[in-house]
């Protein structure tokens, strides 16, 4: 029996949110290791150069997902040799994204001691060299996952990516426990890398053998330049996404030193895997959002998407309370009391981490339908307005002042433009997108007004009841009565008596 579009979005779902969860755990792990194992310099070098190879391989977040928008359609239809003719286009932009990220790189060896603030670290470059490979090799074959994922079989990925996780997780533990040596963990990582490529990239293979047929011909001109033009801007979306996001980090690094580097490493590590989590939860109805974009109407799409933001503000809200209430007491009890922000930088990063989350369910529908090009010279004012307020607020009020810069660059931008152009697609009213922003986002306030204010008068059980049962059933009785909750509980009602039967 063939599986329906929300089964394969369930699939998917699950396989991803099981993935980050591994990763989150892994990655703890590695970092606990890591903090104690090498000092506060090794942490806040890690943190930099992470955020540098991101800003450099600005491709790194899907600036190439215009062709895998260009694919669902000739998936849709079965159509092989459009297919072939775009994986074979596919991969010679991963080619040049691994070599551009390659020379960018290097480019930026002579000022290195510079944006670190001259550390005492041997081995610098050589560390930053391993790093920036790593990037690169990261886009050899594994191109063509784009099929997979077109296919709606997004979960094949995931658990290659998973497994390969563990495996350099766990031996990179064991590395640093036993040597403490840098490179050696850095080698570890290089060669997972390559290795979950080569699996993936054969998986593929097997699943579709008409990948490795010779008789490809290109595409049309004027197709390729549609493709390519959709390319570029989304080019500048991801490059504007990348620059707000991760020049938080250089920011820090310049203005306030590597300490609030390696603070901040801590926080990202705890706060972007729970984005990285609750993004795939959205994310893989990537694929069915665009197979339904080849044929329904779109009264369909605006009531499919109404159930993601549904969802969307659900799960970034209630996440967003229980960070704010638990993340300061993990920090103590993982790295050390040397490392925890303050309130005031904790609640900065919490409603960062809110109000990017509400725009997720936007950017995914943005994608899968293509509605890259509208707003594609927004990323140049948010990124300019995000240098600029961010410098002048972090002389004045340190590390908080990085964080709120890139907070008001979002608001003035994004938050409102994204939301603009889906809509007009959806012929709808802007006003109604933010009509039911407010009213959960003002729920989702007083919630978190209440749930701190009876936190701060029970101990640690209090807390976990309040968070975790307490926001849960309150919202049921704000919700349970609206057509979004109905619909998805209908759809997953469906699925698990569907499964039942099937077993």
């Amino acid at each position: 029996m063939e599986k329906t579009r929300t089964e394969h979005s369930a699939r998917n779902t699950l396989a991803a949110v099981i993935s980050r969860m591994t990763a989150i755990l892994m990655g703890f792990a590695v970092r606990v290791i890591f903090t104690h194992m090498l000092s506060a310099a090794y942490v806040g070098v890690c943190g930099l150069f992470s955020n540098i190879i991101t800003v450099m391989a600005l491709p790194e977040l899907e600036i190439v997902a215009a062709v895998p928008y260009a694919l669902y359609e000739p998936v849709a239809r079965g159509d092989i040799k459009k297919q072939k003719s775009l994986m074979m286009l596919y991969r010679r932009f991963y080619h040049v994204v691994s070599g551009a990220i390659l020379i960018l790189g290097l480019l930026l060896i002579p000022f290195l001691e510079f944006i670190c603030g001259n550390p005492e670290i041997e081995h610098l470059t050589l560390i930053y060299m391993m790093f920036l490979m790593n990037s690169a090799i990261s886009y050899l074959w594994i191109y063509k996952r784009t099929l997979i994922d077109a296919h709606q079989m997004i979960s094949v990925g995931v658990w290659y990516q998973t497994i390969f996780l563990v495996i350099q997780d766990v031996v990179q533990i064991v590395v640093l426990y036993f040597t403490r040596n840098f490179l050696l963990f850095l080698s570890i990582s290089l060669v997972c890398t390559l290795a979950r490529n080569i699996a993936i990239s054969y998986k593929a293979d097997r699943m579709y053998p008409y990948l490795k047929e010779r008789d490809i011909e290109p595409l049309p001109k004027e197709e390729r330049r549609g493709i390519s033009s959709n390319i570029r801007a989304l080019m500048l979306h991801k490059t504007g996404n990348v620059l707000v996001n991760n020049t938080d980090t250089l920011l820090l690094s310049v203005l306030t030193g590597l300490t609030s580097v390696g603070s901040y490493y801590n926080y990202y590590l705890v706060i972007g895997s729970m984005r990285q989590v609750l993004n795939q939860i959205l994310q893989g109805i990537t694929a069915s959002v665009g197979n339904l974009g080849v044929g329904a109407d779109r009264k369909e799409i605006r009531k499919i998407f109404q159930d993601a933001f549904f969802i969307g503000q659900w799960i970034f809200g209630f996440s967003a309370i229980c960070i704010y209430e638990f993340i300061n007491p993990f920090m103590e009890a993982s790295f050390g009391k040397q490392y925890v922000f303050p309130m005031s930088v904790v609640f900065v990063l919490c409603l960062k981490f809110y109000i990017t989350g509400m725009r997720q369910a936007v950017m995914v529908f943005r994608d899968a339908l293509g509605l890259f090009r509208p707003d594609r010279y927004k990323v140049v004012l948010e990124t300019i307005l995000n240098l600029g307020v961010s410098v002048v607020l972090a002389l004045r009020l340190g590390t908080s002042g990085v964080f709120i810069g890139t907070l008001v660059s979002m608001l003035f931008t994004s938050v409102w433009i994204e939301p603009f152009i889906l809509y007009r697609y959806l012929e709808v009213p802007l006003r109604k997108y933010f009509g039911r922003y407010l009213i959960y986002a003002g729920i989702t306030g007083m919630t978190a007004l209440a749930v701190h204010r009876l936190c701060l008068e029970w101990g640690f059980l209090g807390k976990c009841i309040f968070c975790l049962v307490g926001i849960n059933l309150l919202w049921l009785l704000c919700y349970g009565r609206t057509r979004e909750f109905k619909e998805i509980y209908r759809r997953g009602y469906g699925i698990l008596r569907r499964k039942m039967e099937r077993a």
